[in-house]
């Protein structure tokens, strides 16, 4: 007696019903390059990631302002920040008005942040 056919994924009809028609060497083949497709578009998200943290990035002096105002640089003083891969950064809310905030990647395709604090502290408005 035959095995039953696997369950499909989630996947969109115009790549399953492509994929249902190809033989088993073939689907080897796609397989195999699936992984490496993957293997390689991780890659390439760490180093967009990086690449962003070092252009968004509050520079050591920053750092060091925020510290001398009695502002915790590290994210395991925040609940929210998740520390694997959270930086501080400048966001400017409106014209002129500049925030710190904590920023991160929040699944695959999405980025998450948290207020700090305003980057001058006279302005109290939050």
């Amino acid at each position: 007696m035959a095995e039953d056919k696997p369950d499909s994924p989630d996947l969109p009809k115009t790549l399953l019903k492509p994929l249902e028609r190809q033989s088993p060497d073939r689907l080897e083949e796609v397989s195999a390059y699936a992984r490496e497709l993957a293997r390689w578009k991780r890659a390439e998200r760490e180093q967009e990631l990086t690449e962003a943290q070092e252009r968004e990035s509050i520079s050591d002096d920053e750092q060091a302002e925020l510290e001398a105002r009695g502002i915790s640089t590290d994210p395991a003083d925040y609940d929210d920040v998740t520390a694997s891969g959270a930086y501080i950064t400048i966001k400017e809310t409106k014209p002129g008005y500049k925030y710190y905030y904590w920023q991160w990647r929040s699944g695959e395709d999405s980025w998450e942040n948290q207020y700090i604090a305003p980057v001058d502290p006279k302005d109290t408005t939050s």
